[in-house]
């Protein structure tokens, strides 16, 4: 696969300013030279390393986190959500990337004591096998919600998908962010009243 390249965008659209030709002629007419930054020749590409594309990739991802993460726990008191906070871009893709909104634990069918974790993504995907985290990966849709179960792994006592709930773990993927609210919520209602509400939505 081609390797990807970067380049930073001007931050404003092109400034009207006199053709390189007319600028010649105003100095004939009138002696004085052009200072305007526009009159000169346009500034050369500046590409950006992969480091850069990663940071801004965090940034824009945090935030989304961050306003999502004010949604859920702005729904109703009794369901309120930690802020977990954290992003991670892909490796040759600096561009694409997902953030980790929150965790709890909920019961649900017949599993009880569920840990799970919420995540966003700015591309949407399959979620892989324990090699490869994510499969298919498509960016033209604009994010992918999704939540999966979680448990400790044993060798490195981080947390691991636990693919003992459902093949790949997974919980709800979706590219609609009222439906993710939604799933969210229902996760972490804790009683069947607020749920009988939340699936009104």
């Amino acid at each position: 696969m081609q390797k990807l390249r970067y380049f930073a965008a001007p931050k404003s659209g092109p400034k009207p300013g006199l053709p390189v030709r007319a600028v010649h002629t105003e100095f004939l007419r009138t002696g004085r030279i052009s200072r305007h930054r526009e009159d000169w020749l346009q500034e050369e590409k500046r590409y950006l390393t992969y480091e850069e594309v990663a940071e801004r990739t965090g940034r824009k991802l945090e935030a989304a986190g961050e306003t999502t993460h004010k949604h859920i726990n702005g729904f109703h008191r009794s369901i309120q959500f930690p802020k977990q906070i954290f992003h991670k871009t892909l490796e040759n893709s600096p561009h694409l990337g997902y953030c980790h909104v929150t965790a709890a634990r909920t019961n649900f069918a017949k599993y009880a004591d569920v840990k799970w974790a919420f995540y966003i993504a700015n591309f949407f995907a399959e979620v892989g096998d324990a090699d490869q985290f994510f499969k298919h990966i498509r960016p033209n849709y604009s994010r992918m919600y999704f939540a999966v179960a979680i448990h400790p792994d044993k060798e490195t006592r981080s947390m691991a998908i636990d693919r003992t709930i459902r093949e790949n773990g997974l919980l709800f993927r979706t590219h609609d962010p009222k439906e993710a609210l939604k799933n969210v919520l229902m996760l972490g209602a804790r009683d069947a009243e607020l749920r009988k509400i939340i699936a009104k939505l």
